[in-house]
């Protein structure tokens, strides 16, 4: 029997672990939340039950794909450049900074002075793992979402209590001061991130044709004061990101893989 290989699709696992062949053909997957291994080929059957036999839990149904919808079929016509989500949480920061370090370390002499873009990616890193911890609750996240221009919005996060845009905020230990718009963060000047994250809210909202909410999430704030009267913008902890998975009552799993059928796609958000 030709041994075959599971991989997970998107970060962390993922909600589908796809088998194949040793040369990458596809030969079925295994979707967790329906519980059903879709087989591509019957004659692979025995190979695919026992290669997912460790990750299956439960009973499972094992037949043919079930009839594609509309975001499946919006998947497989997307071209590569255009799908976002591959995108890791700081995406145009990794090659900017990686970049500067190799051309710094090729001029200077002795220790370069740190890059604070470093924070500013370590933040994003932090809150995009967290996010994409809440796969398993129904959530789908994109990281690094272009808008024309040099725009970007951080993350889009879309399951069961509706879209949201998510800024992130590197504290490192510092602390917070939200006075509406203005947000400071130990000595340093303040700055409108409410402003910026409600705009990025509406940018999303007009992209994606629906309901989309700012948040704020601050990574590792020494202290944290936030007013009374935030109504529209939430504001997190990063420890506090996994909460989410809790909430619910807004779309349902259709609705969700709809709208990140669309969202992933880099041309509606470059169509703004």
């Amino acid at each position: 029997m030709t041994a075959l290989r599971v991989t997970p699709a998107g970060r962390g696992g993922g909600h589908r672990l796809w088998v194949s062949l040793p040369d990458g053909r596809d030969v079925a997957w295994y979707d967790r939340d329906s519980g059903r291994i879709s087989l591509l080929s019957e004659a692979y059957e025995d190979g695919v039950r026992a290669a997912l036999a460790p990750y299956v839990t439960g009973e499972v149904t094992v037949g043919p794909p079930p009839v594609p919808t509309a975001s499946d079929l919006a998947r497989l016509t997307l071209h590569p450049d255009d799908d976002l989500a591959p995108n890791r949480p700081g995406e145009a920061l990794h090659a900017a900074v990686d970049g500067d370090s190799r051309r710094r370390s090729g001029r200077l002499r002795g220790l370069p002075r740190p890059d604070p873009r470093r924070a500013e990616l370590a933040a994003q890193q932090r809150v995009g793992d967290a996010l994409d911890g809440l796969d398993a609750a129904g959530w789908r996240v994109l990281h690094c979402v272009p808008l024309p221009g040099a725009a970007l919005i951080d993350h889009v996060a879309i399951g069961p209590a509706g879209v949201l845009a998510v800024r992130t905020v590197a504290a490192r230990g510092r602390r917070v001061r939200i006075a509406d718009p203005a947000v400071a963060t130990g000595r340093a000047e303040p700055e409108p991130l409410l402003r910026w994250a409600r705009r990025d809210a509406e940018r999303a909202a007009h992209a994606l044709a629906t309901a989309v909410r700012p948040v704020l999430a601050v990574t590792d704030p020494g202290r944290l004061d936030v007013p009374a009267g935030l109504g529209d913008v939430r504001v997190l902890r990063d420890g506090e990101i996994p909460s989410l998975a809790r909430l619910g009552g807004v779309l349902k799993p259709a609705d969700v893989e709809a709208l990140y059928a669309t969202a992933r796609d880099r041309r509606t958000w470059l169509r703004l």
